[in-house]
């Protein structure tokens, strides 16, 4: 079995990281482009996700997922953590975030696209209160306690309706709930 591009990164071999840019620079320019507001951000934002998964690299482990999810969830933090640094989430209209979501242009992955246009989809139909705490919590970044404090809703009330949207929307999407999946998300 030969070594992935991430475990030959933490070994230190310097053509991985080159590798590893050009295999999965598209997919972290997509979420970054979707979570920043210039095109400048995003840019900064891949150079220091690329950075965190040269750091990072040691800890992946195959058994545990792809290394296109390593990948990406490191992305996903990195950018929430930059959202939350300069205090965006504050001036982010969620709603627009998702209408967005419409148009992603996610590089040479059209699947993910079109899947990206389901869940918009899906969640315009949800009622208004399950549908600002998903977007608050999943386009934003907010922790539960976040969200509680900016809507001024009783922290159970904020973990009910994400916990009953998420599962709407995973029904309405055809997803099957697995609980990893069920307890990751909620």
């Amino acid at each position: 079995m030969t070594e992935s591009v991430l475990q030959r990164m933490a070994r230190g071999d310097d053509r991985a990281v080159r590798e590893c840019i050009d295999e999965f620079g598209g997919l972290v320019r997509a979420i970054a482009r979707r979570m920043t507001r210039s095109h400048a951000d995003a840019e900064d934002a891949v150079q220091e996700i690329f950075v965190d998964v040269w750091r990072s690299a040691g800890r992946f482990d195959a058994a545990q997922g792809t290394e296109k999810v390593f990948i990406a969830t490191i992305a996903r933090r990195r950018l929430i953590d930059r959202i939350r640094r300069s205090k965006m989430n504050a001036q982010m209209d969620p709603e627009s975030v998702l209408e967005d979501l419409r148009f992603a242009t996610p590089g040479n992955e059209g699947e993910v696209r079109v899947d990206a246009e389901r869940a918009a989809s899906v969640m315009a139909q949800l009622r208004p209160g399950p549908r600002r705490v998903l977007s608050m919590g999943l386009l934003e970044g907010m922790t539960h306690s976040e969200i509680a404090r900016a809507t001024g809703l009783p922290l159970g009330t904020v973990k009910t309706q994400m916990r009953r949207g998420l599962i709407q929307v995973r029904q309405w999407l055809g997803l099957e709930m697995t609980a990893g999946l069920g307890q990751a998300l909620t």
